[in-house]
């Protein structure tokens, strides 16, 4: 039995659906084609760039329990953290998914939630499809109808699908794709490499012309035309001289191509840096601190934010929200501090007993060691450790799966 039918076993299809219509009159349908601009070097790099460093973000299954929110250890935490399908690790899996998101041909990303009969999730699938359609029963649901490129289709709930989206603004359900917004941009990078080889191959095409003294036949002017350049324009002439009779002469041509300018070359990298809301720094990793806070604030902190509340939202029923129960991803940024920075935020702190060792441990890219789950508190030139083992057996106690922390028997966050 393959992947798929293993995800999508056979059983009897909802039927008596239709397709939804919104105030816009459009067909809600989304087409992955392969376009070009993520094959473009430019567009590829930055691409790259934001889903390697988001793919770092690390998802969560925490609860909100009388004020304290703890994280939950059960099957969820296992797959949002390590292994989300059998084919993908946590990294690659975000690294797929947010690559998908910023493709400017795509700007949409739709992730399959495997579920169980009980609403346990069993795995997350960022599915290759060529086409989603959206559809409606009778009474309002709403759900999605896959076509894979085998020509398979398969129909599955709304609800059970992450949706993540880019420039959201002109549909009630997709993000609009960027396709015309940087092709032009594109285009005019694809014109100015071609220039630049074309200039190479023109400047290296032509040497010089033979001029003969006389009238020769075309298959006598081809054959020492030859002949010339075996014997004197190639790399076995070790003296650098030719030479000639009275009846040839050889004019040298002395080609001049027009080069781009090394700062138009400049402009058009930032125009398609600028569009991913990058620049040269972040792409080649020369960063300071205060580039990487403005390239976490402004692009990797609303992916966070973005994939907390959809994972949130689709994962947990409302009755499990309201009970603490929510999907986080997030990143220790102090990690890509400076040590000055590390230290001192370390110092400052001390006297409120915030962090604990095996946090500060991690702060300063060091494993975890035994009993470091104390916190630290600093006061007066004197360290004290404050114990949290009473306070996890409580949150413990009251985080368990019942009835009255709104969690349903058989799903995940029991």
């Amino acid at each position: 039995m393959g992947l798929f039918d293993r995800l999508f076993p056979k059983r009897k299809q909802k039927e008596n659906l239709s397709y939804m219509y919104f105030m816009t009159g459009n067909q809600p349908l989304f087409t992955k084609w392969d376009a070009a601009s993520y094959e473009h070097a430019l567009v590829k790099m930055c691409v790259h760039t934001i889903a390697n460093n988001a793919a770092k973000l690390k998802g969560k299954h925490i609860k909100k329990a009388k004020g304290i929110l703890r994280e939950v250890n059960d099957n969820l935490n296992v797959l949002l953290q390590f292994q989300p399908n059998p084919l993908m690790n946590a990294f690659d899996f975000l690294y797929k998914v947010i690559s998908d998101l910023f493709d400017p041909d795509s700007s949409n990303t739709l992730i399959y939630i495997d579920k169980d009969d009980d609403g346990t999730v069993r795995g997350f699938y960022p599915l290759n499809f060529s086409l989603a359609e959206f559809l409606e029963d009778g009474i309002g649901n709403i759900y999605v109808r896959y076509q894979f490129q085998n020509g398979r289709k398969v129909v599955v709930p709304y609800e059970n699908v992450i949706h993540l989206r880019r420039f959201y603004k002109n549909d009630e359900i997709f993000g609009s794709p960027a396709t015309r917004t940087i092709k032009p941009i594109l285009q005019l990078a694809k014109t100015t490499d071609e220039g630049i080889q074309n200039a190479i191959k023109l400047s290296t095409s032509l040497r010089g012309i033979l001029k003969y003294n006389g009238i020769l036949k075309p298959e006598d002017i081809k054959r020492d035309r030859d002949r010339f350049v075996q014997e004197y324009l190639n790399s076995d002439n070790q003296g650098g001289i030719g030479a000639l009779d009275t009846k040839a002469e050889f004019i040298k041509t002395d080609l001049n191509p027009i080069m781009v300018d090394s700062n138009q070359i400049t402009v058009i990298e930032k125009k398609v840096y600028n569009f991913f809301n990058l620049n040269e720094n972040i792409i080649t990793s020369k960063y300071s601190e205060e580039d990487w806070d403005a390239f976490y604030e402004s692009v990797i902190e609303p992916l966070a934010i973005q994939l907390s509340l959809e994972f949130t939202n689709k994962i947990f029923t409302p009755r499990e929200r309201g009970f603490g129960n929510q999907v986080i991803f997030e990143a220790n940024r102090l990690q890509y501090a400076s040590a000055k920075t590390k230290v001192q935020i370390v110092k400052e702190t001390a006297p409120f007993a915030i962090f604990t060792r095996n946090e500060i441990r991690e702060i300063f890219n060091l494993a975890p060691v035994d009993g470091g789950d104390e916190f630290i508190l600093a006061v007066g030139g004197k360290a004290e450790l404050i114990s949290t083992e009473g306070k996890e057996e409580e949150n413990e106690k009251n985080g368990k799966g019942t009835p009255d922390d709104g969690n349903t028997s058989g799903r995940n966050g029991e």
